[in-house]
């Protein structure tokens, strides 16, 4: 079993039994896992990001209407079968993680308004970016969870076949 596997199974537990999913007690009953694409290690990059200098502040607008504040990191651009993507990274000002929302052409069969990645700072302007890990956000699950909608700027017109597909009850 991989990493990822594993990683998949957890959650799956976690949906199912912990009292903080986002599922309902209803949905919880009846759940019995989270759809994903296959591994697709295509879609597991390391990239340099591009740090925007100086970095502006920039408020989200979430799924409930209110707004999250998150810095605007820097960019990367990628290959996704020969087309080129950009997207920009952003950092959580108080907690220092690194939040890349996007929606991509698989909206639909993923959830529509867009999925989240963290990603992980490696060394020199490079970061660990794997769309494996892509996650629907728990609105997604449950409207009454407020969510960061991706930004015009994140949304991109190829598809990224690997994550968390739509939630199905």
């Amino acid at each position: 079993m991989s990493r990822l596997d594993d990683f998949r199974r957890e959650k799956d537990e976690f949906f199912r039994h912990d009292p903080q999913s986002p599922l309902t007690h209803d949905q919880r009953q009846s759940f019995t896992g989270l759809n994903y694409y296959p591994e697709n290690l295509a879609r597991r990059l390391v990239v340099e990001v591009e740090e925007h200098k100086p970095k502006q502040t920039v408020a989200l607008i979430t799924s409930t209407g209110g707004v999250q504040e998150y810095l605007k990191y820097g960019q990367f651009t990628f290959d996704v079968n020969g087309q080129r993507a950009t997207l920009q990274v952003y950092q959580d000002p108080e907690q220092g993680h690194f939040f890349l929302p996007f929606v991509d052409a698989t909206a639909g069969e993923t959830y529509e308004a867009g999925r989240y990645l963290e990603i992980e700072q490696l060394t020199g302007g490079r970061f660990l970016v794997d769309f494996n890990y892509a996650y629907n956000p728990y609105c997604a699950y449950n409207p009454n969870w407020s969510c960061p909608i991706p930004p015009r700027e994140n949304r991109l017109s190829v598809r990224i076949e690997a994550g968390e597909k739509k939630f199905h009850e």
